[in-house]
């Protein structure tokens, strides 16, 4: 009678220490503050061992060349830059120092196409939109944006104070932007407006007369005026439209297993202003611009 009831004995005790296993293993609630914010059913954030690329490191996607001012040198490695600063920061905040931080090349258009991503996040001024949600994961906003034309100071676009001013001009844009975009939607010119892969095409369209006005994000516009084309300027920018406002926020993939927990990040920086700190120091105050309407 003994050796057969062995078995159930056995069976039981097993079934008891996986439970123990499972209760003792289970995630635990750290903090309201977003230290356990990993999001749909991921992982908690427990700091610097994320469910990353690579185990123990941080890898974050960018373009090459690296624009000023969201870059400098085009070394986003060196802290330089709004976009590297914030960057880093949002590395510090999820436990990752400097030194945990790797830099990948990633085209603007790849960040946010369909398809398995080799970085963590990705950060290339990219708008958070719903149809870009559909391939890819978004974290909460890190800076708000605000379009802005650019023309050559001698030209006739230069002179336009409102959106129906605009509309008889060549403008331009780069593909995939935010800013066609508002070129298609907002400005609707009578003339097919010209596309461009990088924003270096569309500043060279400019300098050279194929274009009359380009349309680029307000801090680009500022740093393509001030140090790239001393000849041209900032026309306007555009107000933000309806509830939402336009932002830049951080790419993932889809299935990221630390949306959440980057979105935490970004979030307590804004609480604490370290994003307006990052932003006052490299980008530009916009005060002075007129808003075309």
């Amino acid at each position: 009678m003994r050796l057969a009831n062995r078995p159930i004995f056995l069976a039981a005790c097993a079934a008891a220490a996986l439970f123990a296993a499972v209760a003792g293993c289970a995630p635990q609630d750290e903090s309201a503050d977003g230290a356990n914010a990993a999001g749909k059913g991921q992982q908690s954030c427990a700091r610097g061992k994320l469910a990353t690329v690579r185990t123990g490191r941080l890898t974050v996607g960018t373009d090459k060349p690296a624009y000023a001012p969201w870059f400098a040198d085009d070394t986003p490695a060196n802290g330089k830059g709004f976009e590297s600063a914030v960057a880093y920061a949002v590395a510090g905040e999820l436990g990752y120092g400097k030194g945990a931080v790797d830099w990948r090349t990633v085209p603007f258009n790849n960040a946010f196409a369909p398809g398995e991503k080799k970085f963590d996040f990705d950060i290339n001024q990219i708008s958070v939109s719903s149809a870009r949600k559909k391939a890819v994961a978004f974290s909460s906003g890190y800076y708000d944006v605000r379009q802005a034309v650019v023309a050559l100071k001698d030209s006739k676009a230069a002179h336009a104070k409102s959106v129906a001013d605009l509309k008889r001009f060549r403008l331009g844009a780069q593909v995939g932007t935010t800013s066609l975009d508002v070129v298609n939607d907002t400005i609707r010119p009578t003339q097919r407006p010209a596309v461009f892969q990088k924003n270096d095409f569309a500043k060279s369209a400019l300098k050279n007369g194929q274009v009359d006005a380009i349309l680029t994000d307000l801090p680009t516009a500022f740093y393509i005026t001030s140090a790239e084309i001393e000849d041209a300027k900032v026309v306007g920018q555009f107000p933000s439209t309806g509830g939402t406002k336009e932002q830049f926020g951080l790419v993932l993939d889809k299935e990221s297993r630390i949306t959440g927990c980057v979105s935490a990040a970004v979030e307590a920086l804004r609480k604490d202003g370290t994003l307006a700190a990052l932003e006052k120091k490299w980008l530009t105050d916009a005060v002075a611009v007129p808003v075309l309407k």
